[in-house]
């Protein structure tokens, strides 16, 4: 059985910290699929179209990685694409108060779908989506906290 995990989130944008559990991530799957979920709770920046253009092009070269939009559960996403995993990376305890409490649904819900915490490294604890947005809209210079191919679009 091939062990495919997915990564869940809303990549709105994918940033270095994001990029920093992916490329750890990898070697502990055959595939990794990037999951882009809608969440009618937030107003994204950027579509969901160039979402996935922006994670395509950084991957190109890497055949495991995939990149899926979804709505609704995660563990219908993941039975979905196949995956028995979820990636799930922590910065803070207090991601993980909230993430565990995510876990422990999602294998309720499903008792075969494992997730899977990686810690970040100490220099992307402060990169977040919501504060790289917060930069951009504000007119600040977000280059250093994103990869090259979000950063030459912004």
């Amino acid at each position: 059985m091939q062990r495919i995990a997915l990564f869940p989130g809303t990549f709105d944008p994918i940033t270095i910290g994001h990029l920093d559990i992916i490329h750890r991530a990898l070697p502990l799957f055959d595939k990794l699929v990037i999951g882009i979920g809608r969440n009618a709770n937030k107003s994204a920046m950027f579509t969901e179209e160039q979402r996935m253009k922006w994670i395509k092009e950084i991957f190109r070269d890497n055949p495991k990685v995939g990149v899926a939009v979804y709505e609704g559960l995660t563990v219908e996403c993941c039975r979905r694409v196949g995956a028995n995993f979820i990636v799930r990376g922590i910065r803070y305890v207090n991601d993980f108060e909230y993430e565990k409490a995510i876990a422990d649904m999602n294998r309720s819900l499903d008792k075969d779908i494992e997730t899977v915490f990686l810690t970040c490294l100490p220099q992307y604890t402060s990169v977040a989506s919501t504060l790289v947005r917060d930069v951009i809209r504000n007119g600040g210079d977000a280059r250093q906290f994103l990869p090259d191919a979000v950063a030459k679009d912004i």
